[in-house]
């Protein structure tokens, strides 16, 4: 667990989506690449077929590929909006234990920044998420979740 970045997405969700820090998510992985985010099955995160409920599956699928793309804005100066636009899911399996979040499109989300940066304008692309349960089923992905990343340089019109 990178104890720190866990620390910091914590404290920016309490304050800005408190909703993400009620699902406690910890960051396994942040590297250039690959960003990887896990989400414990309890009490808070399951729904009343004891499996983890839809919504804090989509809250993993968006701490994995914002996170990314936080840490590509930080790392770029900042100064940039970013959103969501649109969320598309499929549930393969029922997630019946901790569920990891992993976004292999780091290269890319940089390459997103950088251009919307240099442009001004506003600039989308779709960000995959693989959700799996290493516990239960090794790789084998439990949801799959393509969520369209917005980014515009703030201050521009």
């Amino acid at each position: 667990m990178l104890w720190r970045e866990t620390f910091k997405v914590r404290f920016w969700s309490f304050f800005k989506v408190p909703l993400l820090f009620y699902t406690r998510p910890v960051v396994l992985e942040l590297e250039e690449e690959r960003t990887v985010v896990s989400i414990r099955l309890r009490r808070r995160t399951r729904n009343h077929l004891g499996s983890m409920y839809f919504g804090a599956l989509c809250v993993g699928a968006d701490v994995a590929g914002g996170l990314a793309a936080m840490r590509a804005i930080e790392e770029s100066g900042g100064g940039m909006s970013l959103i969501f636009g649109a969320v598309s899911a499929e549930f393969l399996k029922r997630p019946e234990d901790d569920v990891v979040f992993t976004c292999l499109e780091g290269m890319q989300i940089r390459e997103l920044v950088a251009l919307a940066r240099s442009s001004g304008e506003r600039v989308n692309m779709p960000v995959h998420v693989t959700a799996t349960v290493p516990s239960r089923f090794g790789d084998e992905p439990v949801a799959r979740f393509q969520l369209s990343l917005s980014l515009k340089q703030k201050g521009s019109s």
